[in-house]
C-alpha cells in the first residue's frame, strides 16, 4: 500500500519549496519530490532575491530544503516523478529515486505542480560553454552585472525585439543576432536603430572565446563580431509529461491554466511558478507564487468557500 500525505509537491525549486514551507507551517503533512534537474544549474549567482542577492541558486535550494525538512510533518526526497494519476484516495504519485534516493509511491489529497520548464537553446556548438557566466537568459536577473559592456542578444523567437528594448537599460552597445530566423519587422528594426541597436540577420556559426571567456560571435560566412557577453533567448517548454493523464487545461504555449491562487482545472491539483503563464520568472517571483498557492491549498483542505476576491 502506498504511503499517504496531505500534499505532494512535485518540484523542489523556489516555488515548490515555498509552497511546502508554508504548508508545513499550517501543520499539513507534506512531501516534496524533487527530480534535482534545476534549469538554473549553470547559473553561478541569482539576483533580485531580497536578503539573498547574489546567492548561488544551488545554495538557495539547499537552504530551502533544510528549512522545509526542519518541520516534523514535512520531508524532501530526490526522485524523478514519472506519473501523477487520480486515485481512489485522491492522487497517486510514482517516482524513481535519483542521487541515491528511494523510489516513491505516495497518495495525497492534493498535488502542487512546481516543475518549471525545460529550455532549448539555439543550436550553437559552444553556447553552453559560456552560459551562466558570460551568457544569460534572464534580463532582470543579470542585466545589471552586464551594464556598459558590448553585448549580444541571440535568439530565434518573435519577442526578440522586445527583449532588445529592455536591454538598452543596461548597455548602449547591443547587437541583436537573429540567426537568420527571428522575425524582426522593419518597424521594430527602425525603433531599435533609434536607440543605437543593430540587427544582424546573418546565420550564426558559433559563439567564440578564449580560456572560457566569450570574445565574440562568429557568423556562418566567417565574420567574427566582438562581444564581451550577452543574453540568449531559449525556447521554454513546461515540464509536465508526468501529468498528461490528469488532462489539465493549458494555454496555447503549454502552460497550465490556473486561477489567481494556482487552482488548475482539476480540483485538488494546483500549480506554482514557471509551469504557469507567462513561464520563466525571477526566483523571488516563483517563491511568492508558491506561498500564494500554499494559502489556497490550506483553505481548500479546510473547506473554506472559494472567493476570488479574497486576500489570502
Amino acid at each position: 500500500m502506498a504511503a499517504s500525505v496531505e500534499v505532494i509537491v512535485v518540484g523542489g525549486g523556489p516555488a515548490g519549496l515555498s509552497a511546502a514551507l508554508n504548508l508545513a507551517r499550517a501543520r499539513r503533512r507534506v512531501l516534496v519530490v524533487d527530480g534535482n534537474r534545476p534549469r538554473h544549474a549553470a547559473t553561478l549567482q541569482a539576483h533580485g532575491f531580497l536578503s539573498r542577492d547574489g546567492v548561488a541558486p544551488a545554495e538557495l535550494r539547499r537552504l530551502g530544503r533544510e528549512e522545509v525538512s526542519g518541520y516534523d510533518e514535512a520531508d524532501v526526497v530526490f526522485a524523478q516523478v514519472s506519473e501523477v494519476a487520480v486515485d481512489a484516495d485522491g492522487f497517486r504519485a510514482r517516482a524513481t529515486g535519483v542521487r541515491g534516493g528511494a523510489d516513491v509511491d505516495t497518495v495525497a489529497e492534493t498535488v502542487v505542480i512546481a516543475t518549471g520548464v525545460t529550455e532549448t537553446m539555439p543550436a550553437l556548438p559552444s553556447l553552453r560553454a559560456f552560459y551562466g557566466t558570460q551568457l544569460h537568459s534572464c534580463l532582470e536577473c543579470d542585466g545589471f552585472e552586464k551594464a556598459g559592456e558590448p553585448l549580444a542578444l541571440i535568439g530565434e523567437t518573435a519577442d526578440l525585439a522586445e527583449r532588445a528594448l529592455l536591454l538598452t537599460q543596461w548597455t548602449d552597445d547591443l547587437i541583436v543576432f537573429t540567426n537568420g530566423v527571428a522575425p524582426i519587422g522593419d518597424d521594430e528594426e527602425r525603433a531599435l536603430a533609434r536607440l543605437g541597436v543593430r540587427v544582424e540577420r546573418r546565420p550564426i556559426e558559433d559563439v567564440v572565446g578564449e580560456k572560457g571567456v566569450m570574445t565574440g560571435v562568429r557568423l556562418a560566412d566567417g565574420t567574427v563580431i566582438p562581444r564581451a557577453g550577452g543574453f540568449v533567448r531559449p525556447v521554454w517548454t513546461p515540464a509536465l509529461s508526468f501529468a498528461d493523464g490528469l488532462d489539465l487545461d493549458r494555454d496555447s504555449d503549454g502552460y497550465l491554466v490556473t486561477d489567481a491562487h494556482g487552482r488548475t482545472s482539476l480540483p485538488g491539483v494546483y500549480a506554482a511558478g514557471e509551469t504557469t503563464a507567462p513561464g520563466p520568472q525571477q526566483l523571488i517571483v516563483a517563491a511568492g507564487s508558491g506561498a500564494v498557492v500554499a494559502a489556497a491549498v490550506n483553505r481548500d483542505l479546510i473547506g473554506i468557500a472559494v472567493d476570488e476576491g479574497a486576500v489570502l
